[in-house]
């Protein structure tokens, strides 16, 4: 049974989407990890105005080839201002990361925004990152669950589009780039799907992880010299038994692997006849543009992602067009 959304969602939801109804977005909400990354080929303290003006580089370069952009309102201003004027605008709701003390990964609003605020300023959708273990204490999850029920009514009230991206992870198995959690992966991205998109939340669009890590599926680029968790044709199972368990339209993020896994990665999917929406998708495309920021400064920057960067996009939105499904599929006619 297909879900129902108000005429202003639907009609922003089309706004950060391309004209098939398929997600193209580009992430550049990163802040705490880019800082790291900036800083550490700079060998120095990255200031706010290096890293907006990484932000906003970015932003005016790839964005004409995107259907949305992914910004954060702590440095992404700027980046927005210069979008193309035909690519939507997403902004993060959450602060960034976690303490590392903080063994639970509990999630906290930026303090000084709200979605009303966001709006105002030109969002066309909120997106907001959670950590989250399904197989965690249940005195731990209800605080999370609690967590997002409120931003859902918040955006729901405003009729803003919300976009939730759950990253699933484990205290037990503290590697999670390891054969161990890639074993565990897949039913905890189906638990969380299952779970957040239920009507409760008011979650309109889920970006997840791909519930395999390709890295240890035999046959794949992806597994040259890694161990096999999975088969070829066990990882499609995997995909599809996640996918069905998601009644909202959900699309895939990148995880920070190169856009050549990236693209074997959503190929794989369309192969399993997983209805996948798109992307949101960042340090696939960017992320080999730091050292030369850091290096050579703006205009180095700006002419590898015309001549590198843009290509990344191009090649991902043509595997994306040839192998996803509009997210209006899940949703009644306006």
């Amino acid at each position: 049974m297909k879900r129902h959304i108000s005429k202003e969602k639907y009609d922003l939801l089309c706004s950060v989407s391309n004209d098939q109804g398929m997600i193209t977005a580009a992430a550049m909400d990163q802040r705490g990890s880019l800082k790291k990354s900036i800083a550490k080929y700079m060998q120095s303290e990255v200031s706010a105005n290096q890293l907006a003006t990484f932000k906003t580089i970015v932003s005016e370069t790839l964005s004409p080839y995107t259907s949305s952009i992914l910004l954060d309102p702590e440095y992404g201003w700027p980046a927005a201002k210069k979008r193309n004027t035909n690519a939507g605008l997403i902004m993060a709701y959450e602060q960034t990361g976690y303490s590392a003390e903080d063994e639970n990964r509990m999630p906290d609003l930026l303090p000084e925004w709200s979605v009303l605020r966001l709006k105002e300023r030109g969002a066309q959708a909120v997106k907001l990152l959670v950590y989250y273990d399904p197989d965690d204490k249940e005195e731990i999850n209800s605080v999370k669950q609690a967590f997002i029920e409120r931003a859902g009514l918040e955006c729901q009230a405003l009729n803003m589009p919300l976009f939730l991206e759950p990253l699933c992870y484990s205290n037990r198995i503290p590697d999670n780039k390891g054969t161990e959690f890639a074993k565990v992966r897949p039913q905890k991205v189906k638990k969380l799907m299952s779970e957040f998109s239920k009507p409760k939340y008011r979650i309109d669009v889920l970006k997840v992880e791909v519930p395999v890590n390709v890295h240890f599926v035999k046959g794949l680029k992806a597994n040259e010299g890694n161990p096999s968790v999975h088969t070829i044709e066990e990882a499609k199972t995997l995909m599809k038994e996640a996918a069905e368990a998601s009644e909202v339209p959900f699309i895939f993020l990148s995880g920070g692997v190169t856009d050549e896994v990236f693209a074997e990665t959503l190929e794989l999917a369309g192969e399993a006849n997983v209805p996948f929406s798109g992307v949101l998708c960042g340090r696939a495309t960017w992320q080999e543009g730091i050292p030369i920021y850091a290096a050579r400064g703006e205009e180095a920057l700006r002419e590898w992602l015309l001549k590198e960067g843009v290509q990344k996009v191009k090649k991902l939105n043509e595997v994306i067009e040839k192998n996803a499904v509009p997210w209006w599929d899940f949703y009644e006619d306006q």
